[in-house]
């Protein structure tokens, strides 16, 4: 469909396409009478734009070659060079992926793809995103395994990065090859998912209680319960019961931190470190336990990773970083021989018992007192 709209533009197949009639006198010059240009964009604005550079071209050529008709073979030269469109910055891009693909998506779609866009300008700075090179999209990847994140969430990230470039490369008929495509990322190393002995978990939580601050209660939290980085970092401080017969954390999904499983939804005893970084958080004025990295709208699990790991690298040995707690809990409640389907409720991991799926689970009880038996 061919749709004209004024500015010299027209439309065709959702393209903008410029056209002007040539002056009567200097048709001649000319194979045609309208010059017609494809402009290789949809976005109206994008096509405006180049019209005015062309048309201000055309008038200048035209005004000069009728005062010294000028050459034929030189104006074609200059009238005909290509218009590339000035590329968006990346965070115009990402508003604009934002606006075709987060409608109707929910909000952990739409943080996410503002966080990933946030360290491509942290660490490359706000550019057109064809001036990014490929040598830095690999600065960028080196940054982020520096700040002790996981090859899994940076090759999820860099795949909403391009997604991101990728769109606003064809929107706006950007030629050459997406500078994050294809980036080598290492394999992930066996040792970062290693374990932390008995003796480095209780010198860590020993530091902990000294330290005494947000970062270090949540390290101890997930010290004793064997939940996830995420889990933790995205719980209200109403999931967190203190006075019952037995402390307890209500792990349920909220709007800002979906739960990984539907066996990962429980509930998980406070025993030793846990049960004191639980106290500790109460002392706070804020509706989240970890106002740092949850404020209601987002959960910044990874920029807690960072700043946790950071402090772990130094103390610890073998590459261990915060989810090997989570595998230390595995293996802690294996060695006082706990069964494996008590396991699984209390680290919220997939069973592959086919009755672990009837019935309602073990009662909290139950839990601590296999939890109990780690401290001994």
């Amino acid at each position: 469909m061919v749709g004209q709209i004024n500015h010299h533009l027209y439309r065709k197949r959702g393209f903008y396409y410029f056209y002007r009639r040539v002056p009567k006198a200097l048709l001649e010059h000319y194979p045609k009478p309208r010059i017609v240009l494809a402009l290789k964009t949809k976005q109206y604005r994008d096509a405006l734009r180049q019209s005015q550079i062309i048309s201000k071209r055309l008038d200048d050529q035209w005004f000069h070659m009728q005062l010294d008709a000028m050459g034929l073979d030189n104006v074609q030269a200059k009238l005909f060079q290509p218009v590339t469109p000035p590329a968006p910055l990346m965070s115009e891009a990402t508003a604009f992926y934002l606006r075709l693909k987060g409608d109707g998506k929910d909000k952990v779609f739409v943080r996410a793809a503002q966080r990933n866009a946030a360290s491509v300008i942290e660490v490359l700075g706000d550019r057109p995103i064809n001036d990014y090179a490929s040598s830095e999209a690999g600065k960028l990847r080196d940054a982020l395994l520096d700040k002790g994140l996981a090859v899994t969430s940076i090759k999820r990230m860099f795949g909403s990065i391009k997604a991101i470039i990728n769109l606003a490369m064809a929107e706006h008929g950007i030629e050459g090859r997406n500078p994050f495509a294809s980036i080598h990322m290492p394999d992930e190393m066996p040792e970062e998912r290693q374990p932390i002995s008995l003796d480095d978990i209780r010198r860590i939580q020993y530091e902990c209680k000294q330290v005494d601050d947000e970062n270090r209660w949540l390290l101890a939290l997930i010290s004793d319960t064997g939940m996830r980085l995420s889990e933790a970092a995205g719980l209200a401080k109403d999931d967190i019961v203190l006075d019952a017969d037995m402390p307890h954390i209500k792990l349920i999904p909220h709007p800002w931190r979906r739960l990984k499983t539907k066996g990962s939804e429980r509930l998980v005893p406070l025993i030793g470190a846990s049960l004191w970084a639980a106290g500790r958080l109460q002392q706070h004025d804020s509706s989240y336990a970890f106002p740092r990295y949850c404020d209601g709208k987002i959960c910044n699990a990874n920029s807690a990773s960072a700043a946790l790991n950071k402090w772990l690298k130094p103390r610890l040995t073998d590459h261990a970083v915060v989810h090997s707690l989570r595998h230390s809990m595995r293996d802690r409640l294996r060695a006082v021989e706990c069964p494996s389907d008590i396991i699984d409720q209390i680290g919220g991991w997939s069973s592959s018992s086919v009755g672990s799926s009837y019935g309602k689970g073990y009662e909290l009880p139950v839990l601590a007192k296999w939890m109990k038996m780690m401290e001994v």
